[in-house]
């Protein structure tokens, strides 16, 4: 399957697009609004989600032959969210990153980068495959695919975040549907039945930090 075909790259494209079109009707005020996010105003939220075109450069940049060692979403974010992950000791960084970027980008800039800079630069990529492997910092190696998954979740989960901030149309179904499934991959599979079905009173949730 070519990038072109990947369904998890035209729900990205999708949700981004529900970002940019909720950015485009906020005004002032909205922007400078706190979220459920500790500490977290919409203008922090936005930058922290964004698409940096130079990010795709990268990922193009790093191709590697052979297998990937992570294949898949939920690997990448099992990896994260372990203890010691990077989820757990990067928090800090991410969210003074966040800030950082939201004090150097006019909303124009960040509604541009889901609109117009991000698609393109997904684009752009139509030709790598979501099996494809790239080097990662962390992990060692993981293919585009993984990367892709958790790019979705991320989009989809934090856009649930900015319209409890700001009201607005629930994310796209497929995009709630696939972040459904990949959050429940997540879990032990035997832990998250048995609690689902009632069989159990093991705390399962939350799964990411």
């Amino acid at each position: 399957m070519s990038g072109q075909n990947d369904p998890v790259r035209a729900l990205l494209a999708e949700v981004w697009a529900s970002w940019a079109e909720r950015g485009a009707a906020l005004d002032a005020e909205d922007w400078d609004r706190a979220t459920r996010l500790p500490a977290w105003t919409v203008r922090e939220l936005y930058a922290h989600v964004a698409p940096v075109p130079e990010m795709f450069t990268g990922l193009r940049a790093a191709v590697l032959d052979g297998p990937a060692e992570v294949t898949d979403g939920a690997g990448v974010l099992r990896a994260y969210n372990r203890p010691g992950g990077i989820a757990h000791t990067a928090a800090g960084q991410v969210a003074e990153a966040a800030k950082r970027a939201a004090g150097t980008a006019e909303p124009a800039v960040l509604i541009a980068r889901f609109g117009v800079e991000g698609p393109a630069a997904l684009a752009g990529l139509a030709d790598l495959s979501p099996g494809a492997t790239v080097a990662h910092p962390l992990l060692g190696s993981v293919t585009v695919g993984a990367l892709g998954e958790v790019a979705l979740m991320e989009a989809t989960v934090h856009l649930l975040d900015l319209i409890a901030a700001v009201g607005g149309p629930p994310p796209a179904e497929g995009a709630l549907h696939f972040t459904r499934g990949l959050l429940a991959e997540v879990a032990d599979p035997v832990a998250f039945i048995e609690a689902a079905t009632g069989r159990s009173a093991q705390p399962v949730l939350p799964l990411l930090r």
